[in-house]
């Protein structure tokens, strides 16, 4: 199968190509990417001499060049999006232009080209916020709180449209936050490890009591191939680890691993918006497509935190630049 990849030269979409030619058989991949700040041609270093592998520079809000990357190609994973709530609150004007109408691009070129398999990686931050009990189904309503989620519940209702109004064969999936290698340091947990290495303070927001449900990259890697493959159309899926664990507690472990002092924790204010609680039910998945994550947390972060000891040289160039602008910008009197 030929797969098109939107994004994928950013923290989730590198490991998603990198198992599909490494750990899988059966699949061609081009990957097509802006090569945005947080898209590095560093993480799919290596595969460029793979026979089965192809990359694309491209804007996925540019038709034409997203027809002419869908030539001759079966499957479109799109992943390309921008990602990061801080970010969408000081600016939610590439979020909406990206995740809306770079969906609305790619949906209307692949129905054309006739595009036989389209999965849009999502995300639970759709569904909104939970209180202390109970979990997101499929079916709960979309409540978005950030500029981030609200342009990322528009795409999937975009690509829910598609399938009512063309038949046409569109998977929507929903993850929890991924950690794993290759994750743009401005997310918590590689912000901790580096900050953490260098000994500098680990910016936690308010009380620290924001609960998330976090799965490793691989796992959900593992849990798309599933949906590429034997995923319904017109189907949602819910893609979680099963790991609730507050923020707070999760600074604690990561200073833990590296042997550095707690006192590094600070508390500083919270963002505006910010969601109490996700949680995600995969019964559907587990049921239907056999899949569930198979990595314990603790071990998927011991080894996330590894790898990032063991590349540092990758940690201090994308920390450069502009990201050092954002993060004095975002952080600064907090």
């Amino acid at each position: 199968m030929r797969v098109l990849l939107t994004g994928g030269a950013g923290f989730i979409g590198s490991n998603f190509v990198r198992h599909l030619l490494l750990e899988e058989t059966g699949f061609e991949v081009i990957v097509f990417d802006k090569l945005t700040y947080a898209g590095n041609l560093k993480n799919i270093e290596g595969l460029e001499k793979n026979e089965k592998f192809r990359f694309l520079r491209g804007d996925i809000t540019d038709r034409p060049a997203v027809e002419k990357a869908m030539k001759n190609v079966e499957a479109v994973v799109h992943m390309a999006a921008e990602s990061h709530v801080d970010r969408s609150i000081m600016d939610p004007t590439d979020f909406v232009k990206t995740n809306v109408l770079g969906t609305l691009v790619l949906l209307m070129a692949a129905r054309d080209a006739g595009i036989k398999r389209f999965v849009h990686v999502s995300t639970d931050e759709v569904y909104g916020s939970l209180g202390p009990e109970g979990s997101f189904t499929e079916n709960s309503p979309l409540a978005p709180n950030s500029p981030y989620s609200a342009s990322k519940a528009s795409s999937d209702l975009l690509v829910r449209s598609w399938w009512v109004t063309h038949g046409f064969p569109a998977i929507i999936t929903r993850s929890s936050n991924n950690y794993g290698p290759y994750q743009f340091p401005e997310k918590v947990i590689p912000l901790f490890i580096a900050n953490a290495l260098e000994d500098k303070q680990l910016p936690l927001y308010g009380d620290g009591m924001q609960v998330r449900d976090w799965i490793y990259v691989k796992d959900h890697c593992r849990a798309l191939v599933k949906i590429i493959k034997d995923g319904k159309p017109g189907e949602v899926y819910n893609i979680g680890g099963g790991n609730e664990i507050p923020n707070i507690e999760l600074a604690r472990i990561i200073l833990e691993i590296l042997c550095k002092p707690e006192s590094l924790i600070k508390h500083v204010k919270d963002r505006p918006g910010h969601d109490r609680r996700y949680a995600l039910d995969t019964t559907k998945i587990n049921a239907i497509l056999g899949w569930k994550p198979e990595l314990p947390f603790r071990e998927g972060i011991e080894q996330t935190v590894n790898w990032y000891l063991n590349n540092r040289r990758w940690l201090d160039e994308v920390r450069r630049g502009e990201y050092q602008k954002y993060y004095e910008k975002w952080y600064s009197g907090r």
